[in-house]
Order: C-alpha cells, then sequence, then structure tokens
C-alpha cells in the first residue's frame, strides 16, 4: 500500500507523498488555477517586490513609530483588495468602525479631488451633525468637496470590506477565526485579513509578555495557513525603538523574536527625513523638508522573493491615504536618526 493510498485515512493535511503534491499541482495548473492565491496590496512597487501581493497562507507584519500612518496603510490596502473584487476583512483594536468608514469616504474624497477635496477632519463633522439639522448623510457629504463622488467610490466595494470594532477582553484567536469564516461564508471567498494590532490581541493572563506575543503571532500564522489566507497585522515597538536617534528595525518590534520568525513579509516603516543620509538635507534645505512628506516602506524580510528593498510613498494622512504610485528610494539611506525635530 502506497502514502497516497493511507494519506485519505490520516488526513490529507497531515500526510501527503511528494508525488501527490505534484500530481495536485498539475491538475491545478492545467486548470489555469494558481497554486497559492495572490492578493494584490495596490501598491505597485510594493506589489513588484513581493511577486505580486500577499499570498495564501502568509503572515505579513507591519511595523513603524506612531503617528507615521500605519492603520491608514493598512486600511487603504485592505479597499483596494475590495475595489479588486474580492473581500478583505479589518479588525481594529484601536478605532471604532465609523472612524474607519469616515477614514475610507476621506481617502475616496482624496483620490478623487487631490488638495481641494474635504479632509477627514470635514468628514468627521458630517458624520457627528452637531449643528442639529434633520438632514441625512448623503445630503451633508454633498456640502463637501468631492464628498458625493466619496460616497458612491465606497458604495462600490463596501459590500465586500467587512469591519471589526475587535475588543482586548474579548476578540480573540476563535474570534478571528470565525470572523474569517463568516466573511467566507457570505461572500463565497477567502478574505485578506487585516488587524490592527496584534500586541492588542487577547491572549491568556497568566503568560508574560513575550509569551503571549509568542502565542498569538504563532497561533495567527498557523490560521493563515489553515484558512489559507493572508493576515497583514500592524505590530508595535518597544521605547529604545521609539527614541530619537535610532531608526527602527526588527528588533526593535515588542514582545518577542518570532515575530520576526514567523513572519513570512515583514515590512518596515520610517519618515524618510529621518533616515536618510546627512548631505541629501543640510545642502538643499527645501528638499529636507520635501522628506518630511514621504515614508520609507523597507522590505525587511520576504520569503518569496527579494528582501532589503526600501520603498517610498508620500503621505496623505489629513486625507487618510498614501499615494500608491510610490518606486525605490534613489538617495542614501542610513543606520541612524542624523537629525531630529
Amino acid at each position: 500500500m502506497s502514502i497516497d493510498e493511507v494519506a485519505p485515512r490520516a488526513g490529507r493535511e497531515q500526510l501527503s507523498s511528494v508525488s501527490a503534491v505534484l500530481a495536485d499541482t498539475d491538475r491545478r495548473l492545467q486548470n489555469g488555477a494558481r497554486q497559492r492565491p495572490i492578493w494584490a496590496s495596490g501598491f505597485n512597487a510594493l506589489d513588484k517586490t513581493l511577486g505580486g501581493g500577499f499570498r495564501a497562507g502568509d503572515l505579513v507584519l507591519l511595523a513603524g513609530p506612531q503617528g507615521l500612518g500605519k492603520t491608514t496603510w493598512m486600511l487603504q490596502t485592505a479597499r483596494n483588495v475590495a475595489r479588486s473584487g474580492k473581500p478583505a476583512l479589518m479588525i481594529s483594536y484601536e478605532h471604532d468602525v465609523e472612524s474607519l468608514a469616515i477614514r475610507l469616504l476621506a481617502l475616496e474624497a482624496g483620490e478623487r479631488g487631490g488638495t481641494n477635496a474635504a479632509d477627514a477632519s470635514r468628514f468627521r463633522q458630517a458624520f457627528e451633525g452637531g449643528d442639529g439639522s434633520p438632514s441625512g448623510l448623503a445630503d451633508r457629504l454633498s456640502r463637501l468637496n468631492n464628498g458625493t463622488e466619496a460616497q458612491q467610490a465606497v458604495a462600490e466595494y463596501a459590500h465586500r470590506l467587512v469591519l471589526l470594532a475587535g475588543s482586548g477582553m474579548s476578540t480573540g484567536l476563535d474570534a478571528i477565526g470565525s470572523a474569517v469564516e463568516q466573511v467566507r461564508e457570505a461572500t463565497g471567498e477567502s478574505p485578506v485579513v487585516f488587524v490592527d494590532y496584534l500586541q492588542k490581541v487577547p491572549a491568556p493572563q497568566f503568560l508574560e509578555e513575550s509569551e503571549r506575543v509568542t502565542h498569538v503571532v504563532e497561533t495567527l500564522k498557523d490560521l493563515a495557513m489553515h484558512l489559507r489566507v493572508p493576515i497583514v497585522a500592524v505590530v508595535a515597538h518597544d521605547k529604545e525603538g521609539l527614541e530619537s536617534g535610532k531608526r527602527l528595525r526588527a528588533r526593535h518590534m515588542r514582545g518577542s523574536t518570532a515575530l520576526a520568525y514567523e513572519a513570512d513579509v515583514l515590512l518596515l516603516m520610517n519618515l524618510k527625513y529621518d533616515i536618510v543620509a546627512r548631505h541629501h538635507i543640510i545642502y538643499d534645505i527645501a528638499r529636507a523638508e520635501h522628506f518630511k512628506d514621504w515614508v520609507v516602506i523597507t522590505v525587511e524580510k520576504n520569503r518569496a522573493g527579494q528582501s532589503g528593498v526600501e520603498l517610498e510613498f508620500r503621505k496623505r494622512l489629513h486625507q487618510s491615504r498614501f499615494d500608491q504610485d510610490g518606486g525605490v528610494v534613489t538617495e542614501q539611506l542610513i543606520g541612524e536618526r542624523v537629525l531630529t525635530e
């Protein structure tokens, strides 16, 4: 009796011969199916580096300092997935669902109106309705620059972008898995999962912090593989990584060395002004100010391809978005910050 005859009884996920793997792959290829589905992030330079985007079963971690736009980048990426016709699930332990919807509207307005579009604060005012007027949301948005266009744009993918306001007390790893299954059942497809942020996911309280982080990151990786979906999670940095004079690195991620080990893709976000070489700043002050408008995303780890790639994207955080047409950094970058504000 061959292994392939035994495998169905034992469970194909536990036991499979190489011949079975190759045969399955051949069948998929002949049927025109991809071996591992890939979801594009919508940030073209990043997708090119990652070989198309996020792969099924991958755990993608995004780290960076506070206020630089990690949540903005994640929500924009989830929106890009939904716009492409695929479902996306965003679980936020930091923001309620209304705040995320406001960000989406500001993003869409900015994409259409540029600098003339209403910013996120104007959309928040429209949502809050503090003027006592009985007018509905559509009417209020129509008074904002590009407000109506933004609402129409969001409506095109709103049913594919599912938001969950997570609780650090109750929205644990089982709840994340359950949410993925609910989206899959409702849409008929597996979603890309976004978690903001990893250290807020509840874990057994009797564990030390590093053990809790290890437990969460290992289980998220297991979930990604078991459910065959990409999971993209924001991670926090420790105090050392937030000190002036230091460039944020993988070693500054808070809680456990398992973060860097378990990740299939590790993205580090830094402000370009903080890490560009000194000579790019001191000889051109105007350009130095320009660097403050850009973030550098370093592909620190990439199991599917090239790593060590430095990509830059212009931030428009007042409109809850980044310009997606970034590219490879051409200036010299350094390991430590040389100037601080």
